[in-house]
């Protein structure tokens, strides 16, 4: 992680009619970074999440993202960035490298270029011998790996993981975070959502939001000493048993 700011975002809201989404939200993201944006059903992160991918436009506020301008260069944003969703986002009846050339040709990758990460992808993964088989078919542990790997194949400045180790194993929800790690001694910030509280351990920082605000920002050691908490879980409990709101 170094002190190069990818993600500035300055009273950043959202609103729709009288409901207030995202509430004058501020924060900044470091190269590097695994940054955890958690809160509860309700509290605006995948709101604030499609801001920040360019995908929706806040109704006030500024933020850049990889250094480009939320309202103005939401092109250039997608081009820089990397997006996995809860669900899994590649296509289940193309194989393996068809998913990963269909991708590779989305990202602007040359041909050279998906032939050289496709070889490395599959030996990483160690998937030789599933290459040629249907996504569809794999196992979600390997889904869900698969799809992280397509989401920084074009080595984006920023990927976006929205929940992304939802109902797969501890096991396997322990490798996935092995690659987060890989992703970030790379550059790559890793901007993620989770409902899993021990996973908010690994990241560098986090933020909490309730009801639209963020309520508190900081390292997981010293959010659990601010509220003299003995895990994550009741950092999350004191912060959201307030909430009013119920989902999204």
């Amino acid at each position: 992680m170094t002190d190069e700011v990818v993600i500035r975002t300055d009273k950043l809201t959202k609103r729709f009619g009288n409901f207030i989404a995202t509430d004058q939200i501020s924060f900044d993201v470091y190269k590097g970074e695994i940054f955890g944006f958690l809160g509860a059903n309700g509290a605006g992160k995948t709101t604030a999440i499609r801001m920040l991918c360019g995908l929706s436009m806040p109704s006030s506020g500024n933020a850049t993202i990889a250094g480009f301008d939320i309202y103005k260069q939401t092109e250039q944003i997608k081009k820089n960035i990397g997006y996995m969703s809860q669900k899994f986002s590649l296509y289940g009846d193309l194989t393996v490298l068809e998913n990963i050339s269909f991708f590779g040709g989305i990202y602007g990758l040359t041909d050279k270029q998906i032939k050289e990460k496709s070889e490395s992808l599959i030996e990483t993964l160690g998937l030789q011998k599933e290459a040629k088989k249907l996504v569809g078919s794999l196992p979600l542990g390997w889904k869900q790996k698969l799809a992280f790997s397509v989401a920084i194949l074009h080595d984006p400045k920023i990927v976006f993981l929205d929940e992304p180790t939802g109902g797969v194993d501890p096991v396997t929800r322990r490798q996935f975070w092995d690659m987060i790690y890989s992703a970030s001694d790379r550059g790559i910030t890793v901007f993620v959502t989770t409902h899993y509280m021990d996973e908010a351990e690994y990241c560098h920082r986090i933020s909490m939001m309730v009801d639209g605000v963020i309520k508190a920002l900081d390292s997981p050691a010293n959010l659990k000493k601010q509220f003299n908490a003995a895990s994550m879980d009741e950092v999350f409990f004191e912060l959201a048993r307030g909430a009013k709101r119920k989902s999204d």
